[in-house]
């Protein structure tokens, strides 16, 4: 773009864009590489600014389009980056800015171009553009269509292997920007991609063996949260005379690309929003999720899934089993203090619950760590503010929650887990609460939310299967968890009265006029029953296992004891309300024998010692409560558009234009 450009809106008549576009070659060895690669604008971050510059751009673009196919410029300049990129490693030890400074230019224009043709063509005429060859103008050789993955291979060089320096952060991140723009060809389907590029390229040749060392590089990324440098911290020291042209571009580009990355672009407040606090963890996040949602080959799986899926702690020495491909070890203890941290993000939540359901190396450290609060209690925060969350946000917060409730010893512990004012919980002060009894009160407050706002189905099934779960390990629950389970069930009752009431004046209705349609309360009914069992369910696997734990739903119980009257003969509910009723008949008769007037304390103390009187063998043994969490059997249809969503609003430096996307609409949901 050249020493003279230094806004977007000059781009249109860029002198050497228009050479870059036009119908002349130019030779990879030709001065004006040199020219081009001197532009000093800050690199856009902010969506308004990245469409500006799209417009700005997108004439240059389609001209480059029409005319690359004779002139070979876009295959040149690739070819200029791939020369300096073999010197990038030796450029970043002896601190040569200038020269690190035009590669990561050149790797910014191939980015904008790359972006632009994978929108406007079809994945074989992207290819025909990447087979240009010098000696024979126009023609297409099979001998030079390995330059896409050659350019493919390079950046994951460059990601792997470029020291990360001040000088070399930035063209780090657009490495990895690249690399998620390659696989953006998704974007433009309606449908997931099975046979595409990023198969043929990504799952075999020269780019396959550095499978492991990518995923782990990009984890570490994340872990690490490096942020940019500040403002200025890799100018080069002003020389006496004031210095030359390439100083003052050097130090424009310094200062003024690290004033957008830290402040969040141009005109932005200068605070920077949680999630693009660190760019190169944000977009190697992104960069992960998409290669491990790839759809397998038709004749290789996914080897970045099978890199996520199998690779172990850096404490763990028994060997790698021979069949395991793409295997590599990394700090368990890092990565799990860095998803802890990071659980405000959609991203994070979604890598979490790749590693949990995916990786059993993993799932098995995180269920024995001792302080799984600092992992559950961000995973109850994004439930509890349900409201302010996307509907996917809250589902893999609660497929992970399932998850966890799986094991039978993260459900005893999380009882043992004293937590003192929790501040985010509003509804109520706790000064002191287990984590297992906030865990069911945030679960019952999304079932409650659900029940109001969402009614999805598959939300209410989910909530209440990780209460079951944890059902026969409720421990010394808090009093007030204990009530509102039992406000939920009161909240079903009525529900299923109001049901039930609406179906028979419809049915009277029906008698009196032949025409008039039945609206589906049978369905209704059946649903808001099947959640009432649930409920029942759940309350009788806590009393028949653990009565002598929890005093205090024993109290909700008696407290509520009129509830569960009409279920004690209703054909649906009437085996699972044996034991219920046999608890309430027993407690009773004990408290109707200590007299009138009695206070809670009181009351609990009869609780207690009626624990011990009562026969354990009256309590009917029903079959365990437990719930696995499967996955659908085609998961890619909903994680790849939902990746790419992410990738859409969250991505730094990225821009798509919503009316060109075909895969989903993009909205904050």
């Amino acid at each position: 773009m050249g020493s003279n450009s230094s806004r977007i809106s000059d781009l249109p008549q860029n002198e050497y864009l228009k050479k870059l576009s036009g119908t002349e070659s130019v030779s990879e060895n030709d001065p004006f590489w040199n020219q081009l690669l001197s532009f000093s604008f800050p690199t856009p971050t902010s969506s308004t600014e990245l469409k500006l510059l799209e417009e700005a751009t997108i004439s240059v673009c389609r001209s480059l389009v029409e005319n690359n196919p004779r002139t070979g410029n876009l295959g040149a300049l690739i070819k200029v980056f791939l020369s300096r990129t073999k010197e990038l490693k030796l450029s970043a030890e002896c601190q040569n800015h200038i020269f690190i400074w035009q590669t990561h230019n050149a790797l910014f224009i191939i980015c904008c171009l790359l972006k632009v043709f994978i929108c406007e063509m079809s994945e074989e005429e992207l290819q025909l553009h990447f087979t240009y060859e010098d000696k024979s103008p126009g023609s297409y050789s099979s001998d030079s269509e390995d330059l896409l993955e050659e350019l493919l291979c390079c950046l994951m060089q460059l990601i792997t292997d470029t020291p990360l320096l001040d000088i070399t952060y930035e063209i780090s991140v657009e490495a990895i920007s690249t690399m998620v723009v390659f696989l953006s060809c998704q974007l433009f389907h309606k449908e997931v991609l099975r046979h595409s590029i990023s198969h043929k390229y990504l799952m075999r040749g020269p780019c396959l063996p550095y499978t492991s060392k990518l995923v782990k590089t990009l984890l570490y990324n994340f872990i690490r949260q490096e942020k940019p440098p500040p403002p200025g911290a890799h100018v080069l020291s002003q020389q006496s005379d004031g210095g030359g042209l390439l100083y003052g571009l050097a130090s424009g580009v310094a200062t003024g690309l690290w004033t957008v990355f830290t402040l969040g672009g141009v005109g932005s407040k200068a605070v920077a929003s949680p999630e693009l606090s660190s760019p190169l963890a944000n977009q190697s996040l992104l960069l992960l999720l998409v290669l491990a949602n790839l759809t397998d080959a038709p004749d290789a799986p996914n080897p970045y899934r099978q890199a996520i899926l199998s690779f172990k702690n850096t404490q763990d020495n028994s060997p790698f089993p021979s069949s395991i491909p793409h295997a590599f070890q990394i700090n368990f203890n890092s990565l799990y203090t860095a998803l802890c941290e990071q659980q405000t993000s959609d991203q994070a939540t979604l890598l979490l619950y790749t590693l949990l359901h995916q990786n059993s190396n993993i799932r098995t450290y995180m269920l024995a760590r001792t302080d799984m609060e600092n992992l559950v209690l961000p995973i109850l925060e994004i439930l509890y503010h349900v409201e302010e969350r996307n509907s996917h946000h809250v589902y893999m917060a609660l497929i992970i929650l399932l998850i966890l409730t799986e094991d039978d010893g993260f459900n005893r512990s999380i009882h043992e887990v004293i937590l003192k004012n929790i501040t985010w919980y509003s509804e109520r002060a706790l000064t002191e609460i287990s984590l297992g009894s906030l865990l069911i009160l945030v679960v019952i407050r999304t079932i409650q939310y659900n029940m109001t706002r969402t009614r999805d189905k598959y939300l209410h099934t989910n909530c209440l299967a990780a209460l079951a779960n944890m059902s026969a390990q409720f421990r010394a629950l808090h009093q007030y968890a204990a009530q509102r389970i039992i406000s939920l069930f009161s909240l079903l009752s009525k529900k299923h009265n109001k049901v039930l009431e609406q179906a028979t004046q419809s049915l009277r209705g029906s008698l009196s006029s032949n025409d008039a349609p039945l609206p589906d309360y049978a369905q209704d009914l059946n649903v808001i029953e099947e959640v009432i069992r649930m409920m029942l369910e759940i309350i009788n696997s806590c009393l028949t296992n653990s009565l002598h734990h929890n005093p205090n739903l024993v109290y909700a119980l008696l407290y509520k004891r009129d509830l569960f009257e009409q279920f004690r003969t209703h054909p649906s509910f009437q085996d699972i309300m044996q034991n219920i009723d046999l608890v309430i008949t027993f407690f009773s008769s004990r408290l109707l024998q200590a007299g009138a007037e009695l206070s809670v304390e009181r009351v609990l103390e009869i609780i207690k010692q009626g624990v011990v009187a009562l026969p354990k063998d009256r309590l009917k043994k029903f079959p365990e409560l437990k719930f696995k969490y499967v996955e659908e059997e085609q998961p890619e249809e909903f994680f790849i558009p939902y990746v790419w969503s992410l990738v859409c609003n969250s991505a730094v430096g990225l821009y798509w234009n919503p009316q060109d996307i075909q895969l989903f609409a993009i909205d904050s949901d």
